[in-house]
């Protein structure tokens, strides 16, 4: 009944994150790279930030299902600096990302009903599923130099698949899906009535001049979409609790979804006032936060990359974007045994692939958003360990 993974805060086994807690207990220092918190990476942030949530108009409670239309007309211009055209009625603003999932597993499905969950990526589906009632199952990502849909993973989906998930650029192959790709997606959820729901939360840490960066609301027009964001990732700020819904495709399938997802949004009025009043503001200067982000990310990556040439036993698999790297290493040891070993002898702390449901070891996956003098000196123990 119960999955052997926990949620990510709670570590990745119960064997690790026993050990991990008693380490911590006896004081032992860990270089922890499964960090995934921006606010406690060392990332600069103006001390006068939050100011905007200061704003006496927060005062005021007037609560809209869909969120202020100052806030929803924010994120509209937000999706703007990056050549996305969103109208502010099609936006529907959440508490976060995980929020604005359970609602739309709500709006799509009936209880037993399934959605399609790309293998590997971020095990949150598996919760957020299970919690409403919803079947998931998984497609594919095949790496062939860089990671791609096999598409034939997707011919024998249940009878009940009522939409189709995707993560661009995932987490934490850091893989974009394509302008290609995003066609495909598009004709088949056409095709079989499947909404297409996308996962943006990244999309704006490109890494490298090859990535092939798709924003999949204005290219898949045949069928409903979704695609989600939040100030999470984008600038840094998960603590402030504010993520979006933009919806698209066809117009009548469009403003019927809305419709229906107005009455679920209005039962909840999960979003604060404050975040809201302060939404164009806090987008406004968060750009220097994701500068920030995006530097040290690229900066880790291209030490990775560097220290990765010297142990040839281990690969590090092509990153698009994203916050993560992967890395095929020697299978030796099973993958719990490894990361261990580690945490034991190195007192460096990685995911394990299966984590992420890889469909078979070796794998182990680190950030890229620790410190930039932590990550050099733990890189070459990592890569020498997982090696030997």
């Amino acid at each position: 009944m119960f999955s052997r993974r926990l949620p990510s805060h709670l570590g990745t086994t119960n064997a690790l994150t026993r050990r991990l807690q008693q380490l911590r207990a006896d004081g032992v220092a860990i270089v922890d790279l499964t960090q995934s918190n921006p606010t406690r990476a060392g990332i600069p942030y103006p001390a006068d930030l939050l100011q905007a949530l200061a704003d006496p108009a927060a005062l005021t409670y007037e609560p809209h299902a869909f969120g202020l239309p100052s806030a929803r007309a924010a994120v509209a211009t937000d999706h703007a600096r990056r050549g996305v055209v969103v109208s502010p009625e099609h936006v529907v603003l959440t508490a976060s990302t995980s929020e604005a999932y359970t609602w739309l597993f709500k709006l799509l499905c009936n209880p037993g009903e399934c959605v399609l969950v790309p293998r590997p990526s971020y095990p949150l589906f598996e919760h957020l599923t299970q919690l409403e009632g919803v079947r998931i199952a998984p497609y594919d990502l095949e790496y062939h130099g860089r990671w791609q849909i096999d598409f034939a993973s997707l011919d024998g989906a249940p009878g009940d698949v009522k939409a189709l998930l995707v993560v661009t650029p995932n987490n934490p192959t850091g893989s974009y899906v394509t302008a290609a790709e995003v066609d495909r997606l598009s004709a088949l959820c056409a095709e079989r009535s499947w909404a297409l729901v996308a996962d943006e939360v990244f999309a704006d840490y490109r890494l490298g001049a090859d990535a092939p960066v798709t924003d999949l609301a204005p290219r898949a027009s045949g069928c409903l979409t979704f695609t989600l964001g939040g100030l999470s990732k984008s600038i840094g700020l998960p603590q402030l609790k504010l993520g979006w819904i933009v919806a698209g495709g066809p117009p009548d399938a469009r403003e019927a979804a809305l419709a229906h997802l107005e009455l679920i949004a209005d039962s909840f009025l999960s979003v604060g006032t404050p975040v809201q009043v302060g939404a164009a503001t806090l987008l406004a200067r968060g750009a220097g936060i994701r500068a920030s982000i995006h530097a040290r990310v690229s900066e880790n990556l291209a030490t990775l990359e560097e220290t990765a040439r010297s142990f040839p036993a281990s690969e590090l698999l092509h990153v698009e974007g994203g916050w993560s790297a992967v890395l095929r290493v020697p299978a030796m040891r099973g993958e719990e045994q490894l990361v261990l070993d580690l945490l034991d002898r190195e007192r460096i702390l990685v995911h394990p692939g299966y984590f992420f449901d890889f469909r078979h070891e070796a794998f182990i996956i680190v950030s890229l958003l620790p410190p930039a003098d932590v990550f050099a000196d733990a890189a070459p123990r990592l890569l020498r360990a997982v090696s030997n």
